[in-house]
């Protein structure tokens, strides 16, 4: 039923490549807009807490957070956690990543429809991603070693390829849920004059650089999916 496939290798490695680019694209755009300081002189916490008052979020609360590039809103606490540098220091870098954090407190509290939908998902596909591997590994190993039981290990891969997708699916709506925080972000930091003119473009290159990773993410997610959906279809036959 299943055996070794260079195809797969090669699309392990090109997605694993995507990601490596990506990764080194946001880390080098970061660390070159963190060197350009903000002329407001404003921190990235500063910036943040003054976006979530405006707002009318004073309940949202703001944590520093270890790690590096580990900034995020956590909707279950109703916190926008920021890692140390961005939380500290006044750069282009701090503030567009200050805000887009806030962008998503934003969505939280309007009820942005992906948001919710994503929220929704959230549990079953944790489930989904942790047991997909394992069923198509044990429908692929049943398929290889078993002459009696093929239409078990089909249906045992096939469970796990529908919880792949369920975990695609959940990476795809992510995207509108990132690009809207960054558009968010953006419009805040430009409209209440958190950057000037001339610090506005850095700040879009680092929500791009970022939003980046979410595409190949989700990209590379979906290669393996119609990967597996096809080898599964061409053991049926």
């Amino acid at each position: 039923m299943f055996y070794f496939d260079p195809v797969h290798i090669i699309i392990l490695v090109i997605g694993m490549g995507m990601m490596f680019l990506a990764n080194m694209w946001l880390k080098n755009t970061f660390a070159k807009y963190n060197e350009q300081a903000t002329r407001t002189g404003q921190t990235g916490a500063q910036i943040a807490r003054n976006i979530l008052d405006r707002a009318g979020l004073n309940d949202v609360k703001l944590e520093e957070t270890p790690g590096e590039l580990s900034d995020h809103y956590d909707p279950g606490a109703k916190t926008v956690r920021l890692s140390p540098n961005n939380y500290h220091r006044s750069s282009v870098s701090a503030a567009a990543v200050a805000a887009h954090e806030c962008g998503h407190a934003l969505q939280h509290a309007k009820g942005y429809f992906p948001v919710v939908i994503r929220g929704a998902m959230f549990p079953a596909v944790k489930v989904a991603s942790q047991f997909g591997p394992i069923l198509l590994m044990i429908g692929i190993f049943l398929g290889a070693t078993s002459e009696l039981a093929p239409a078990y290990a089909w249906n045992i891969a096939l469970a796990g390829v529908v919880c792949y997708g369920a975990a695609v699916a959940f990476h795809f709506v992510t995207l509108p849920v990132e690009f809207d925080a960054s558009a968010r972000a953006l419009k805040v930091l430009e409209g209440q004059h958190y950057l000037f003119d001339s610090e506005m473009p850095g700040a879009r290159k680092v929500l791009t650089a970022a939003a980046m990773t979410y595409v190949v993410s989700a990209l590379y997610a979906l290669m393996e999916l119609v990967y597996w959906v096809m080898r599964l279809m061409g053991s049926r036959r």
